[in-house]
């Protein structure tokens, strides 16, 4: 009885799904950059063009990479204090991750076809769905404390899904505003650099706050 009960913890670890994570994460962001490539044996004018052919693709790899990145990085706020994980945080885990390893394909459309509103619009909607994954789980660890070996404070717990919420918003929006305009849409995305800016200096003052009163 004592040796299956652990190995049902071992299996309700967080550490478990943080492996797994980090290595869908890495392989998603190494997959972004397989259709940066030039042909071989080219002279100098084809060289030149297909350089230049190759820009969208280096635009759209740097893009996902930074999404991807943000995204790992607060996966990793996210379960910094969790100790163990039900089924319901391992099912919305396992669906960001789903998620997140079908980025190049969005990533893909948007530098070969990224004037065509079905690609502005798939990157968005894939983009939105990402992060409103995360921002269930987020909620869902926020209201189960017992999961974890600390409290997360409610100001940071509301902090961050303010956050999330607020790229979620964005990236919705942009859906049907890629059918109106694909460059409008894409210039919209750029409405979260200051959004995350004020949401990351107001969680970094939190956390340390919650830190002080911790120690």
């Amino acid at each position: 009885m004592n040796g299956h009960q652990r190995v049902w913890d071992d299996e309700g670890s967080a550490a478990r799904l943080l492996a797994l994570s980090d290595g869908v994460f890495a392989i998603a962001m190494t997959l972004l950059a397989l259709d940066i490539t030039l042909p071989a044996e080219l002279d100098s004018d084809g060289f030149k063009r297909a350089l230049r052919d190759v820009m969208p693709n280096l635009w759209a790899y740097a893009l996902s990479f930074l999404v991807i990145a943000a995204f790992w990085r607060g996966h990793h706020q996210m379960f910094r204090y969790v100790r163990e994980v039900d089924g319901t945080v391992i099912r919305l885990g396992l669906l960001s991750l789903g998620l997140v390893a079908l980025m190049p394909f969005p990533t893909t459309l948007l530098a070969e076809y990224g004037d065509l509103p079905q690609s502005v619009a798939v990157y968005s909607g894939a983009v939105a769905a990402m992060g409103a994954t995360q921002l269930a789980l987020t909620v869902v660890l926020w209201k189960r404390p017992w999961l974890g070996s600390a409290t997360l404070p409610d100001p940071v717990a509301r902090n961050d899904v303010a956050d999330l919420a607020w790229t979620v918003l964005i990236f919705a929006v942009a859906v049907p505003l890629a059918f109106v305009s694909p460059t409008g849409a894409k210039l919209w995305w750029a409405v979260l650099i200051p959004v995350k800016a004020v949401t990351g200096k107001r969680g970094k003052r939190l956390r340390a706050a919650a830190q002080r009163v911790g120690a």
